[in-house]
């Protein structure tokens, strides 16, 4: 095994470079687009601050239809749409758009929870004390949440590293496209087993990161 991590170095080296390129760009752009939508989950629902039935009901709709696709379905399913954004269906380019489709509701998803979370005692308090809809949003609840979505962001990504090598099948590069090229199409094995050794020890540092973070963030 240690003689085809150094024989396969460079693969493996452009592999990990390649997938923390689309981890890096597909989470900051699903959180963009996922953060909001988990507090507008939070706050439109009945009984919170923002309440509107109608638009919580579509938007809660929207996302699960979009959860319930497996990610290599959706991959195929909106290649034109992924055309039609970045200009081509596969490499890096072509991987970041499915990856943000299929990421941004699972984020929402996670931040709601994280959102939630927050004792409603404390939101009460604040309005009691006169602090408007905007300041307990940013002030209060995603204040006290911050260990919560730190964890939430760390589940994301982990999953978005799953994503990244399914991916491979249409190219896009990465440890996924490694294991297929090498370790599947030409049998391989060594090199399957090197990249099943990678991910997880890039799965186990970045989960141990996010504990780190989210025990810090509780201090605070």
């Amino acid at each position: 095994m240690l003689n085809s991590f150094v024989e396969n170095f460079d693969l493996y080296w452009v592999a990990i470079v390649e997938t923390w390129w689309m981890v890096a760009y597909s989470l900051v752009i699903a959180t963009v687009i996922g953060l909001p939508l988990g507090v507008l989950l939070v706050v439109t629902r009945p009984n919170h601050i923002y309440e509107n039935r109608l638009f919580y009901t579509i938007l809660n709709v929207v996302i699960n239809i979009l959860r319930s696709i497996p990610f290599i379905i959706l991959m195929v399913a909106i290649i034109p749409f992924t055309k039609s954004i970045v200009g081509t269906a596969i490499g890096i380019k072509g991987a970041i758009v499915p990856l943000v489709v299929y990421t941004a509701p699972y984020i929402a998803r996670l931040m709601e929870s994280a959102l939630l979370e927050v004792d409603a005692g404390i939101i009460e308090a604040f309005q009691a004390m006169g602090a408007t809809r905007r300041q307990i949003v940013f002030q209060v609840m995603l204040k006290e949440a911050r260990p919560a979505i730190s964890l939430g962001l760390t589940i994301a990504t982990i999953g978005l590293i799953g994503a990244t090598a399914m991916a491979g099948v249409i190219g896009a590069g990465g440890l996924g496209d490694l294991a297929i090229r090498y370790g599947y199409q030409r049998w391989q094995l060594d090199v399957m087993a090197g990249t099943v050794i990678i991910l997880v020890i890039i799965v186990q540092g970045v989960q141990s990161l996010g504990n780190f973070v989210a025990k810090r963030l509780r201090k605070q």
